[in-house]
């Protein structure tokens, strides 16, 4: 019942920035939990970025300072702001929206590459 889209991934050089957009169909986004995430090699994921329904927010290590996440609860839409991305960025990013039980989108491939 719950969808969830993301885009906004494409190749990018090295110190270039990209920015994700994530659009759940819910009716009132801020009771959900939102967050991307990245595989590893062994397809696991970890979270990058979170934000909870009332806009706090996280970061995993190697993106702060460079990563932004936020929300537009009204348009029902997350976003992560990329900027100074690495090669080690590269991965597909996941979009997730959390009230109980995850949802998932299909993944946005960003590839880091000069």
């Amino acid at each position: 019942q719950v969808q969830v889209v993301e885009s906004g991934g494409g190749l990018v050089q090295p110190g270039g920035s990209l920015n994700l957009s994530c659009t759940a169909s819910v009716s009132i986004l801020s009771m959900y939990s939102m967050g991307w995430f990245r595989e590893n090699a062994e397809k696991q994921r970890f979270v990058v970025a979170g934000i909870t329904g009332d806009g706090k927010t996280n970061y995993e290590d190697s993106v702060k300072g460079r990563f932004t996440i936020s929300r537009d609860n009204t348009k029902n839409t997350v976003f992560l702001q990329m900027n100074s991305l690495k090669p080690e960025d590269t991965a597909v990013y996941y979009c997730s929206a959390f009230a109980g039980k995850f949802y998932w989108g299909q993944g946005t491939q960003v590839t880091v590459s000069s």
